[in-house]
C-alpha cells in the first residue's frame, strides 16, 4: 500500500470532522463549510495535503464510482445487472424514474466531493506553505471537481454549478445550468489541473493524479463536443508523452502488482482493509470466486473479439478457463460460479496468495489506451488519418493492424479495449446524436434471453432524471429534467 492511500483514509476519521463541520448528505441541505477556518486547520502543508486527501475519498465508495457508475453501464449492450438490487432492471430497460436509488445516492455522493474542492480552492491559497506544494494540492483540487462535473454532464446533463464563489456567498439553492456551461466548468477546472499538476508522481503520491489525468478527460471532453483539433491537440500531450506510456502487456492495468504502470492515467485507489469493502471487485468478481457479480458479461460482447485477440482471456472469465487461487490451488471456472450470463468480468479480479478475493485492485478510471483511441477518433472524423494512434492499441494486443481506417473500426476498437470500465453506453449515445448509429435500432435487436430488445426513447434517454427529493427540497428553484 503506498503512504498516500494511508493519507487518505486516515484523513476520514480527522480531517473530515474538521473541515466538514456540519456535512449532510444532500446538497441543498448542506452547510457552507468551505469559508469556516479555525485554530485547528487550514494552518500549514500537511493540513492542506489532508483536505486533498479528503476530496479523493468519497470517491472510493459504492454510490461514488465502485458500483453505481457501473450500474449505468448495464444500459449498454455489454452486460448484464446480475444482482439482487430490484433499482438496477429499471435503470437496464429505460423504465426508472426520479426516485430511483442509484439516482439519488450518486448525486450526493457527487456534490460531497465538489464541496470539498470548494473548501481547498478557497483556504489553501492563504495558508503558509511551499509554493510547489500549494500548486499540486490547487491542481489535485481543480482535476477532482472537474471530474466529477464532467461525470454529473454525462449522467444528469444540466445541473447546478457550485463554486467557490457560491460558497462564501451561501448560495447553494440553485437552478440548473446548461449542458454547456456544467462542460464548460469542467473543461476550465481540467485546463487549470494541467497547469498545476505534475507530470507524474513518485514514491509515496503514486496514485495521485496528474497533467495526463487532465489533458486524457480534455481529450475526451473535446471529443464530445466534436471539437477535433482541441482534442488532438489534448489527446497528442498523453501519447507522445512517454510518461504515460501503453503498458507493455494490456493485463498489467489489471492486476495489483502492476495497476499503477505509466498507461493507468487516473485509476481509484483501494487497498484492503483500509478502503471500503464495497470496492469494484466485489462487484465483479463472481460468487463463485468470493466476490458478489453483480455486473455480468453478456454473449454478444464476448463474440465481439476477434479471434486470439488476448484482451478477451485478460478481461474475461469463460466457463473452461483456469483461475490460480494461490494456496488453493488451480480451479476451473464454470458457468455455475455466476449469477446469470455464465460469464464475468475478469478485469476487477485479482486473489491472494491464500486464494482470497484480492480487495486491493484498484479501477481504472481513464487508461492512455483509451486515449490513443479517442485521438484516432478526432482525426478520423474530421478527415485524416488515424491509423497510427488505433495500431498502437491493436499492436499491443498483437493484432493485424489496420489500413485507412473508419469509424466502424473505432467502435469495434473501443468495445473490446475498454469492455466494462463504463464506456459503452455513453459512447454509443453520442454516436447516436453524431448519426453515425441508430441507438434506438441499436438497443431495440434481441441480444438473446439476457439482453432481449429494449425500447430507448430519443432524447429523454441521453440522461438520467434528477433525483426527486433534490427537486423537491429546491422549492421550485430545480427543475426536473424533460420528460421525467
Amino acid at each position: 500500500m503506498t503512504l498516500f492511500m494511508k493519507k487518505i483514509i486516515g484523513v476520514v476519521g480527522l480531517s473530515i470532522l474538521t473541515i466538514i463541520t456540519s456535512c449532510d448528505s444532500d446538497l441543498l441541505e448542506s452547510t457552507p463549510y468551505g469559508q469556516n477556518t479555525s485554530d485547528d486547520f487550514w494552518r500549514n502543508g500537511e493540513d492542506v495535503i489532508s483536505a486533498v486527501n479528503a476530496i479523493y475519498a468519497p470517491l472510493l465508495n459504492e454510490d461514488g464510482f465502485a458500483h453505481t457508475e457501473y450500474v449505468f453501464d448495464n444500459c449498454s449492450d455489454d452486460m448484464h445487472p446480475a444482482g439482487d438490487h430490484a433499482q438496477e432492471l429499471p435503470l437496464e430497460d429505460f423504465q426508472f424514474d426520479p426516485f430511483n436509488n442509484h439516482i439519488f445516492n450518486t448525486w450526493s455522493t457527487k456534490y460531497e466531493v465538489i464541496s470539498r474542492a470548494n473548501a481547498l480552492l478557497i483556504n489553501a491559497p492563504k495558508v503558509e506553505m511551499a509554493d510547489s506544494l500549494r500548486k499540486r494540492s490547487l491542481g489535485e483540487a481543480y482535476f477532482l471537481r472537474g471530474f466529477v462535473y464532467w461525470r454529473l454532464s454525462l449522467i444528469y446533463g444540466e445541473v447546478p454549478i457550485i463554486v467557490e464563489e457560491d460558497v462564501i456567498a451561501n448560495t447553494f439553492n440553485k437552478p440548473k445550468s446548461t449542458l454547456e456551461e456544467v462542460r464548460a466548468q469542467a473543461e476550465s477546472d481540467f485546463i487549470k489541473a494541467a497547469e498545476n499538476l505534475p507530470v507524474s508522481h513518485t514514491g509515496e503520491n503514486v496514485g495521485r493524479v496528474t497533467q495526463g489525468a487532465a489533458y486524457g478527460f480534455l481529450a475526451k471532453l473535446y471529443v464530445y463536443e466534436e471539437q477535433w483539433d482541441k482534442a488532438i491537440e489534448a489527446g497528442m500531450k498523453v501519447i507522445t508523452n512517454e510518461a504515460y506510456k501503453l503498458a507493455d502487456s494490456f493485463d498489467e492495468n489489471f492486476m495489483v502488482a502492476t495497476e499503477n504502470n505509466p498507461e493507468v492515467l487516473y485509476g481509484l485507489q483501494y487497498v484492503a482493509n483500509w478502503t471500503t469493502d464495497n470496492s469494484p471487485a466485489w462487484y465483479h468478481t463472481p460468487g463463485g470466486l468470493g466476490g458478489w457479480g453483480f455486473h455480468e458479461p453478456v454473449q454478444d460482447l464476448v463474440d465481439e473479439f476477434e479471434v486470439d485477440d488476448p484482451r478477451l482471456v485478460y478481461s474475461i472469465f469463460r466457463p473452461g478457463d483456469k483461475v490460480d487461487l494461490g494456496s488453493k490451488g488451480i480451479v476451473t471456472f464454470a458457468a455455475s460460479d455466476t449469477r446469470v450470463t455464465g460469464y464475468a468480468f475478469k478485469k476487477y479480479s485479482n486473489f491472494t496468495d491464500v486464494g482470497d478475493m484480492d480487495q486491493s485492485l484498484n479501477a481504472p478510471m481513464l487508461r492512455s489506451a483509451d486515449v490513443y483511441l479517442l485521438v484516432a477518433e478526432a482525426k478520423i472524423r474530421s478527415g485524416q488519418n488515424g491509423d497510427e494512434e488505433l495500431n498502437a492499441v491493436r499492436t499491443r494486443a498483437g493484432l493485424t493492424k489496420k489500413t485507412n481506417a473508419t469509424i466502424t473500426n473505432i467502435i469495434h476498437e473501443r468495445r473490446v479495449e475498454l469492455a466494462g470500465e463504463n464506456e459503452r453506453h455513453q459512447d454509443l449515445m453520442r454516436w447516436d446524436k453524431a448519426g453515425i448509429i441508430d441507438i434506438v435500432a441499436h438497443y431495440g435487436i434481441d441480444r438473446g434471453v439476457h439482453k432481449p430488445k429494449r425500447t430507448f426513447v430519443r432524447p429523454k434517454h441521453y440522461y438520467f432524471p434528477l433525483p426527486q427529493k433534490e427537486v423537491d427540497l429546491s422549492e421550485g428553484v430545480l427543475i426536473q429534467n424533460s420528460n421525467y
